[in-house]
């Protein structure tokens, strides 16, 4: 199936697009966006894949859903469009990184820019209905999600894997640890961010780790 995604992860995910289970899923997307309100927009379903290619990817921060209220999701995790308030996970993101980096809070939660430098901003669903959280969950989209994981950890050196809460830490299964960093914390949401998100210091863990093994650090 010819998906409109970033060369590299066209070549890389070829038999994931040409496989039975994605055109189901395709499929489901397609009826979904024709009969609900879903979001992302269509054209920002891949973001993450389109800012970063394969052999770019530095960072993973894995999310578990696409923001679900109008106007914030546009394909990256955690990330919303300039004028968008931050939701409250970012927002500890955010905090988390004044306090490890000492740096100000952005003007805006358009991640973007990091995804830009090599973070893969990437979430288990890339798609959700309008104010239903976990509406697409188990269609198909984690499927394909855990082969991009795993074809990150096959095809790549020295990845730092964000996993933040149990959801994403199950993905560690899909991690080879000799090649990548994997660091654990709490969900950064507020029922969790005080339970260890705060204070786990991972942007400059993975900034001395990228470093380390001869690579750029995040402009976080």
């Amino acid at each position: 199936m010819n998906v409109r995604i970033e060369a590299s992860w066209q070549e890389a995910l070829k038999d994931v697009f040409d496989s039975e289970s994605f055109a189901k899923l395709i499929s489901f997307v397609k009826d979904e966006y024709s009969s609900a309100n879903v979001f992302p927009e269509g054209r920002d379903i891949f973001n993450a894949f389109d800012y970063c290619p394969l052999d770019q990817v530095k960072v993973v921060i894995l999310g578990q859903d696409p923001y679900h209220g109008p106007g914030q999701a546009h394909g990256l995790s955690f990330s919303v469009k300039p004028g968008v308030p931050f939701p409250p996970s970012l927002q500890n993101i955010f905090k988390e990184i004044q306090s490890d980096l000492g740096k100000e809070f952005p003007e805006n939660g358009d991640l973007t820019r990091w995804a830009k430098q090599g973070v893969f901003l990437l979430n288990a669903a890339l798609t959700v209905r309008a104010h239903q959280a976990g509406s697409h969950q188990n269609r198909g989209w984690e499927e394909f999600t855990d082969q991009v994981i795993k074809t990150i950890s096959d095809s790549r050196q020295h990845v730092v894997f964000m996993l933040w809460g149990a959801f994403a830490q199950k993905k560690v299964k899909l991690i080879n640890q000799d090649r990548h960093l994997v660091l654990k914390a709490p969900h950064p949401s507020p029922l969790s961010s005080y339970r260890g998100f705060f204070g786990c210091k991972h942007f400059s863990q993975a900034n001395s780790y990228l470093l380390e093994n001869g690579r750029q650090a995040i402009d976080w």
